[in-house]
């Protein structure tokens, strides 16, 4: 299975490809974009297992990440989606589908997280049979945590992922 191609007035989220490769590898480069996440921007090497690891769980598990390109331009502006990750985090998620959204920085403070986290949230209501999904936050990201809330996300609780403290939030579908 490949990602299934979703739209918005503004976004294009289609499955990531080989040739996405330079676009992943420089938004994971970004201090920014790694600041709440890892704290170190990504070498190409660690971009290049993630891009397989986005088109490896689509084919494994039907759901996983999308490239998010501009409709205007066809720009790359980041990545939306679920995963499960397996993280060494305690408590585990136990195979809750964790969402996780990442764009470029020069795109921060548009919507366009809020718009593209949305739209993904719309997919998994109708296309899977989840009744939650979490997503985990590095305690200072207050940025993500808000679209996360706007998005009807609420505090879960903390883990330990990394030895660091994280905080855990979770999001029930109405079925």
């Amino acid at each position: 299975m490949t990602a299934p191609v979703l739209e918005t007035d503004r976004l294009i989220l289609r499955p990531h490809r080989v040739q996405d490769f330079d676009d992943v590898a420089a938004l994971w480069a970004e201090p920014e974009v790694v600041r709440f996440i890892s704290g170190k921007p990504s070498t190409r090497r660690e971009s290049w297992s993630r891009l397989l690891r986005y088109i490896g769980h689509w084919q494994a598990l039907g759901y996983g990440y999308w490239a998010v390109t501009l409709r205007d331009s066809g720009r790359f502006a980041g990545e939306v989606g679920f995963a499960d990750f397996q993280r060494d985090m305690e408590p585990p998620l136990n195979g809750v589908p964790e969402a996780g959204w990442a764009l470029h920085p020069d795109l921060h403070g548009q919507g366009l997280a809020t718009e593209a986290v949305q739209h993904i949230h719309t997919w998994a209501e109708d296309e899977t049979g989840w009744t939650e999904t979490a997503c985990i936050f590095d305690p200072a990201h207050l940025a993500s945590q808000r679209i996360a809330q706007k998005l009807g996300y609420a505090p879960a609780g903390e883990a330990k992922f990394n030895g660091a403290p994280t905080l855990v939030m979770k999001r029930k579908i109405a079925r």
